[in-house]
């Protein structure tokens, strides 16, 4: 069974303009999500499909303008185009955090200015 503390948010920083979401876990760790690799990484139907592989789906605009708090097991992101009926299971944001620190990889994403 998995510890729940490892999929516990106790902390969610994302200010206004920033490029990068921290999640503080209850077991201590803190993941940092760049919010382009977030909206890449939109879990919903319209983004991933139903095949069940998940892939990176280039977003329009990675800028969050609102976080909200699905029952006690998931965020909802709205995003600055629109976009907003991803739900981000605290599990599936655990393991996405986990995945970017341990290989330090992360899809090509352009930096500004580039295509």
């Amino acid at each position: 069974m998995t510890d729940p503390r490892t999929t516990t948010p106790i902390m969610v920083r994302s200010p206004m303009g920033a490029t990068v979401t921290e999640i503080d876990w209850a077991d201590g760790t803190t993941s940092r999500l760049e919010n382009a690799v977030l909206r890449g990484y939109c879990p919903c139907a319209g983004c991933q499909g139903h095949s069940g592989e998940i892939k990176f789906i280039r977003g329009n605009n990675a800028d969050i303008a609102t976080i909200d708090e699905v029952g006690s097991y998931a965020l909802c992101f709205a995003w600055g185009d629109g976009h907003s009926s991803g739900i981000y299971s605290f599990r599936y944001l655990r393991t996405l955090g986990d995945l970017v620190q341990r290989t330090d990889a992360r899809p090509d994403v352009p930096r500004a200015g580039t295509a």
